[in-house]
């Protein structure tokens, strides 16, 4: 009768160890909390048109942003996986440091970077906890890019206008592709839910370029460059299916 008990737990277990696991076909879906922690860097603002001028010891840092992330894995055996990872666009504000730290905020933009992931997963695929790395690309572009009137005020004084005489300044900042470095663990409650957690370093930059008007007709030009480079964790609540 014992032999009898001990064979039929045994039986379950390897039945939920095998729910339990991440094989080929599988998919797994993921939400939760995605922030951004810029480790940024700047060249000074630099006029390039209607003479070339530096702005001495003009720089700027950008913010720190949290935002819903969306995230879709599919399995191609026990070990690797691809995954796509997409958030709700997060806003970034953009604050003066150095001769521009007095304007304080110097605008704000949403960035988009949907990204894929090629991710290796260790361990067996049917353990609960298993550490993965990864490597993929992203690629990012900006909307909603807006320049505050202290800024633009800034501008009007460097080239001698009053601001009233200034129409407005815009600005876009450059799309680019670049690589993404994943880490993380990942932790099975049953066979569909679980919870991950990762930290993705992006070698992202990019150039802010500035064209100030007055009356309708362009005046200036300017522009600066900027690493952001942001260290992305991201904790979500995941459902395999």
């Amino acid at each position: 009768m014992k032999t009898k008990f001990f064979a039929l737990a045994a039986l379950a277990a390897l039945g939920s160890g095998s729910a339990l696991a991440q094989k080929a076909g599988d998919w797994q879906v993921g939400a939760g909390w995605l922030h951004f922690a810029p480790q940024d860097s700047s060249k000074p603002l630099t006029f390039t048109s209607p003479v070339a001028a530096v702005v001495p010891g003009s720089g700027a840092s950008v913010g720190t942003s949290d935002t819903l992330g969306l995230n879709l894995t599919y399995f191609i055996d026990s070990h690797w996986a691809v995954e796509g990872v997409m958030g709700v666009p997060p806003k970034f504000e953009l604050s003066g440091e150095g001769t521009l730290g007095p304007i304080g905020e110097l605008g704000e933009a949403r960035q988009w970077s949907p990204t894929l992931l090629a991710k290796y997963y260790f361990n067996d695929g049917e353990a609960r906890f298993r550490p993965y790395v990864g490597l993929g690309a992203t690629y990012v572009w900006y909307s909603d890019v807006k320049l505050t009137p202290g800024l633009q005020g800034a501008l009007a004084n460097r080239l001698g206008l009053p601001p009233s005489a200034l129409s407005a300044t815009t600005a876009k900042l450059d799309s680019s592709f670049t690589a993404v470095f994943n880490a993380g663990v990942a932790y099975q409650f049953d066979p569909h839910w679980g919870m991950a957690f990762s930290v993705s370093y992006i070698p992202l930059k990019t150039t802010a370029k500035l064209t100030t008007t007055a009356r309708g007709f362009p005046v200036a030009t300017s522009e600066s460059s900027l690493k952001v480079n942001p260290i992305v964790p991201y904790l979500a609540v995941t459902y395999k299916f």
